[in-house]
């Protein structure tokens, strides 16, 4: 796609178009579509978001990607619980989102090994929370609000649950996972869970800038940074270190480039191998 074509996915079977996907340069950015339902999950919109960054991961254009949220409400609202509590009513079984046949969405955008920023503009709750936090970098706007009121709700958060207390202290995240309780964004960024707070309606153009900053570094390192801080976690020291995932930088053409584009005092010309 060129940086101003649009690709609008329906989510829902042909109904409403819940995923915006757009390419600005070597940066894609994908917004949730339903302002109207607090851009709240769907089994189709969560499937659409998987195949989504299944294609950025394997499109050697794509060196960061942005998630964020239609309107200025709701970054993501978590399930659709309404849509849920219809089902339950009519009888329809509950099929547990780690059991299905594919890969839960959260565990691909976590694999995704592409830098992943979240422009979080509005409320991040529950299965909002758990899609920023699959995220790498997350910057919120002053206004947003974060929380996982799963205990409330008789729900699971598994994610956050094993994700969270790798993320930020363990007693912060146990706190918001036994609690149910909201935090602000000011909080947030103070317990870790966002990098930057900024003022309302600028969370896309901070993640975007730093998105852009990012897809302008050599996308080899970029990746091989990405994969190995993410097989790595949970790994004693001693087997991390021995890693050795994807191109290795130091025997690339990028770290060829890089050097001579230093030297002559010029941009670099990647070429991602």
């Amino acid at each position: 796609m060129s940086t101003s074509e649009q690709t609008q996915q329906g989510a829902t079977g042909g109904a409403a178009q819940d995923l915006l996907i757009e390419d600005h340069g070597h940066v894609r950015l994908l917004t949730l579509n339903r302002p109207q339902r607090a851009n709240a999950l769907t089994p189709g919109l969560m499937a659409a978001i998987g195949e989504a960054f299944v294609e950025a991961g394997a499109d050697p254009e794509v060196r960061a990607i942005v998630v964020t949220g239609a309107g200025d409400r709701a970054f993501c609202g978590g399930f659709d619980l309404k849509a849920r509590h219809e089902a339950d009513q009519a009888g329809k079984p509950f099929v547990y989102l780690m059991s299905t046949r594919e890969r839960f969405v959260f565990e691909v955008i976590y694999e995704t090994y592409k830098p992943v920023i979240a422009a979080i503009n509005g409320a991040a709750v529950a299965g909002g929370f758990e899609l920023a936090l699959a995220c790498d970098l997350r910057i919120g706007e002053e206004h947003a609000v974060f929380g996982l009121p799963e205990a409330k709700r008789g729900m699971g958060a598994h994610f956050a649950t094993v994700m969270l207390p790798r993320t930020i202290p363990r007693a912060h995240a146990l706190d918001l996972l036994f609690r149910s309780e909201y935090i602000d964004a000011v909080k947030a960024e103070r317990i870790g869970f966002l990098n930057k707070v900024v003022a309302k309606g600028k969370a896309l153009d901070e993640a975007m800038a730093w998105a852009t900053q990012i897809a302008g570094n050599a996308p080899v390192t970029v990746r091989r940074m990405k994969e190995t801080a993410s097989k790595a976690s949970g790994l004693p020291a001693s087997a991390a270190l021995r890693l050795n995932e994807g191109t290795n930088p130091y025997l690339s053409e990028d770290r060829v480039e890089g050097i001579a584009a230093f030297i002559e005092k010029r941009p670099p010309r990647w070429k991602g191998r």
